[in-house]
């Protein structure tokens, strides 16, 4: 266990470079950038500013135009306070976006579901990737996953999307998660899902308190060492809220500090709301990590 007192941590990964969808990925020198566009009424966040399809479609184009390497395309809000939606109305929700949105670009579209047909659908519709906050625990969905060979985020979670968890708790926040990411790489592997498919999520927020989200920023290294990239959704998120005293949309700031401590720990995917500050953060971050040239100065100044 680490004292959370690392500055720096390169994690050794079993497939480095990546294939994912049309672009490729050298996660030993780069971080990709994952645009959030939530086509719910309810989410956290933007509140429905995406919710119709026409909305939906012109963030995740605006987004590739800022620089975003991936869009993430969700029709079904982690959260427990919303009504239950049926299969069918989340395939509606989800699919006609990746649709109009893979015949414009060859960024990676993942799918944020846990639900095996609303997968299908999606992967038929121009998806890359199954983005699941439930871990793989829903059964069929690490089947849709082999069988079509597309990439997966594991992600940790107690309760999974739409389920309530009240004061949830752990012996070990950092470790408790690491164990369960183990567990369900292992169940991913056994399932037929390829190595170099498996993309790995501590799930800050989720199902978690301030100091839950803290520790494992603090400590994400024992996460990233895992061996598979690491993905961080920590964009205005409560815990960076409550440790700021912030409200939504004054959270950008602490966003990106978080983001950045989490990259120099070894996040490599960084899934967010605002693309071109995020842009602006990560392609510094990797110059002063070497892993990249600067661009040329127009002026010289004496």
């Amino acid at each position: 266990m680490s004292d959370g007192t690392n500055t720096i941590f390169f994690p050794e990964f079993a497939s480095p470079t990546r294939r994912i969808g049309q672009r490729e990925f050298d996660f030993q020198r780069q971080v990709a950038i994952m645009a959030i566009v939530n086509r719910t009424p309810n989410s956290f966040h933007d509140q429905g500013r995406t919710f119709q399809l026409a909305s939906a479609v012109e963030a995740a184009r605006r987004a590739v135009a800022d620089g975003a390497d991936w869009v993430d395309i969700g029709g079904f809000a982690f959260s427990a306070a919303q009504s239950g939606i049926s299969v069918g109305e989340e395939i509606d929700r989800v699919a006609p976006v990746i649709a109009e949105v893979r015949a414009v670009t060859d960024a990676v579209i993942s799918v944020d579901t846990h639900r095996p047909d609303v997968a299908r659908a999606a992967i038929e519709a121009g998806a890359d990737v199954i983005n699941d906050t439930n871990g793989l625990r829903e059964p069929g969905l690490a089947e849709v996953a082999a069988e079509t060979g597309v990439g997966v985020v594991v992600t940790h979670s107690l309760g999974g999307p739409g389920r309530r968890v009240f004061r949830p708790c752990y012996q070990d926040v950092v470790s408790e998660v690491a164990a369960f990411l183990r567990e369900r790489v292992d169940f991913a592997l056994k399932s037929g899902i390829a190595a170099d498919r498996i993309i790995i999520d501590p799930g800050h927020d989720l199902n978690k308190n301030t100091f839950h989200s803290l520790e494992l920023t603090r400590r994400l290294d024992e996460i990233t060492s895992l061996g598979y990239p690491t993905l961080v959704a920590l964009s205005n998120k409560d815990f960076i809220g409550e440790t700021l005293d912030r409200p939504q949309g004054e959270r950008t700031e602490g966003t990106i500090a978080a983001n950045v401590m989490a990259i120099l720990l070894g996040a490599r995917i960084l899934r967010v709301h605002d693309v071109p500050s995020t842009v602006a953060a990560v392609r510094m971050t990797e110059a002063l990590l070497g892993w990249r040239d600067p661009i040329a100065p127009k002026h010289n100044l004496v």
